[in-house]
Order: C-alpha cells, then structure tokens, then sequence
C-alpha cells in the first residue's frame, strides 16, 4: 500500500540549513513513461548545499542556482538528493509493470532533449525537479537503471552515483584521456575524485592524486599510482616530478581551482620537449577558491586546452551503469545519515575530518534499519 503522504526533508529558500525542514507531503504519483521510487538511499553531494546556499553564480555579486537554460529551475518548496537508490513501487501509463520490484539507481540528469551525445543545458533532480531526499520520487522510466548485484547494499549503489561518477566520466572524456597518459586527479579524497582514480584504471591511464596523506592508503588501494600531499604546494611541481619520473601530467582534473590552478599548470608545461599531445585541464570544482589568477599568455603560449564540465550525458550514464553491473566500479562508502537528521549530515559534511573519504547517504527513517544503520554515522 502506498500512502498518501510521506517524509521529506524540503529546501524553503536559500540560506543555511535551517530552510531544510522535516515534513509531512503528499506522495508524488507516476505519470506517463514515469516511475514512482521508493527510496532507499541518496547519496549527499556537495552541489546540495552550494544549491542550498546560492553558491552558482554565473555573474559576479549574484546569489543563485545555475540556470544555463534561460530561467531559474530551483524553485521553492523543493527535495533536494540527486543520487537515487531504492525500489520501483508503480509505474505510470507506457511502463512495463514487470518492473515493479526492480531495484536501479538513477541517471540524475534532466536532459533538454533525446541527444545522447551533448548535454547543453544541464539540470538535475533535486534541483530542477523534486529529488531523493523523501520516502518515494517520480522519475522518468528510461532513466532509472537497474542495479541488481547481490553484492552491493543500497546505501553501496546510492554512493556510486551519477552527479559524482558522471561528472568524472565527462572531465575524463572532454579531455580526450587515452591509455597510458598521467592524470592528475585534484580533490581526489571526494566522490568525483575517488570515482575519477577508479575511471582512469578502467580507461588505461595513470592516476595520480592530490589529498592528505593520512588517506594514502586508502586512495592507493583504489588505483592511484602516488599519492601527493597537499599541505605543501611550495614544492609540488619537484614532488610531482619525482613521482612521475621528470615527466609532465598530461592532463589535470582540477576540482579545486583558486591559487592552486597556476600551479596545477605548471606541472603539464615544465617541459614541452616531453609531451606528444597538447596540456589539458578539465574543471569541475572550486573548493579552493571560485577565482583563479593565470597568466593569459601562459595559456595561448603553452596552448593549454581547459575544459569546464558540468552534467555528462546519456551516453556516458549508460557505460557507467554497465561498469557498475559488471562490477569494474567499487563503492566508496563512508557512512550514512537518517533523512530526519540532514541538518547533522550537512554539520558533518561541511566540517569534515581528515577520516573522511567517499561518500555519505542518506537514508529514509522508515528504511533506516535494514538500509542505513550498518553504515551509522549518527554518533558522529
């Protein structure tokens, strides 16, 4: 029986996490070629609360949300959660009703159109359209994959999710990654970051992250070829060099940006001599800081081609959901949350510990026991 209302925790307005209140909704119904989801997990990611926050801009001084389509999409009330795992309950008209039952997790996109190969105008569920921080979501029927692997928890297949392993996929495949060449993974102990070190293994290329070394271990263990330390940047081009044997990276995936960009830089261009193909910097973070400084001319001199990725496209998810079915993509799970306590979630998320590696879910209260509790962090 699926009841008329259920739990969610819906985003007010912008500000702080106060304008993220527990209510009581009605239960979405699926429509044509749609699905109604009952969710089990959503993993949490940090565009939740730069969305939460205005932190979007695409003008200097402005305080927004992305709105590369024309008009602003996150309207308020909204359910915010992106990365959506759990169980079909309905199905709408066009549906196969064998699906009910199906365990999948979802292509997080909301794509202006049928193209596989672009995708312009990015938007995504939690922030255009109503997300997976609640009991049950309508979503479109082609965008939700199945996941069946025995192997893998809900809250594992709700951290492997797209707005972190797509956002990855498309640095990589905007910059022409190809087999052998050195990447330099920035940010590399986060969601893009891990998934980022798992890709450029599954592609043939050579990873090498940026993070804290009390996570080296860790990011070893999933595929990373050095592990660089980023409390000391002073030195990082030499300790760069010595790790790769004097040769330059030959593309970055840059998730920090600020001052560190110019040197992220430096370690492509120290030596030209050396490179077969052109410098290539993907970006699509900027935890260190929105504004970088950079010699223009370092830029057109070296000819360093940069990339900014947002969304990925359908293409992509597809391949990524195939690699998670066939077991070539592995969870990096950190801990998990219940849905009432989001406010002590974004705490947590935003003030971090040098513990913290892969991804937090969150997991509806009805569904705590069986889905969330082995993976508590609620003492945290």
């Amino acid at each position: 029986m699926i009841p008329h209302t259920m739990k969610a925790m819906v985003l007010t307005g912008h500000g702080d996490i106060d304008r993220l209140e527990y209510q009581d909704v009605a239960t979405p119904r699926p429509g044509p070629d749609e699905v109604l989801v009952q969710v089990t997990a959503t993993a949490k990611n940090n565009t939740d609360r730069k969305a939460r926050e205005g932190l979007y801009p695409t003008r200097k001084g402005e305080m927004t949300s992305f709105q590369m389509g024309g008009k602003p999409t996150l309207v308020f009330p909204r359910i915010q959660g992106a990365d959506i795992a759990g169980r079909i309950v309905a199905v709408g008209e066009g549906v196969d009703g064998g699906r009910v039952g199906e365990r999948g997790l979802l292509d997080f996109n909301i794509y202006a159109n049928d193209r596989r190969d672009i995708n312009l105008t990015p938007d995504y569920y939690g922030h255009g359209a109503d997300g997976g921080y609640a009991e049950y979501v309508v979503l479109p029927s082609d965008q939700f994959h199945s996941i069946p692997n025995p192997e893998l928890a809900d809250a594992e297949v709700a951290s492997m999710g797209m707005c972190s392993y797509q956002t990855a996929m498309h640095m990589l495949t905007s910059a022409n990654i190809r087999a052998g060449e050195r990447v330099l993974v920035t940010g590399a102990s986060g969601g893009v970051g891990t998934a980022l070190i798992q890709l450029c293994r599954i592609m043939g290329a050579i990873p090498y992250a940026l993070s804290q070394q009390d996570k080296a271990d860790s990011l070893l263990g999933l595929g990373a070829e050095a592990v660089l330390d980023r409390s000391d940047m002073d030195t990082f081009v030499d300790r760069a060099k010595a790790a790769t044997g004097g040769k330059p990276f030959d593309a970055v995936m840059d998730l920090v940006g600020g001052e560190m960009t110019d040197v992220f830089i430096d370690t492509m261009i120290f030596d030209m001599n050396a490179r077969d193909t052109y410098p290539r910097l993907s970006i699509a973070g900027a935890s260190g800081g929105n504004i970088s400084e950079i010699l223009w001319t370092r830029i057109y001199l070296y000819q360093v081609q940069i990339f900014g990725v947002s969304h990925g496209t359908r293409e992509e998810a597809e391949q990524l959901m195939a690699w998670i079915r066939g077991g070539q993509l592995k969870p990096v799970l950190h801990g998990a949350f219940r849905l009432s306590d989001l406010h002590q979630a974004e705490r947590y998320f935003v003030n971090r510990g040098s513990n913290y590696l892969g991804k937090i879910v969150i997991v509806p209260d009805s569904q705590w026991e069986e889905h969330g509790k082995p993976w508590s962090l609620e003492s945290a």
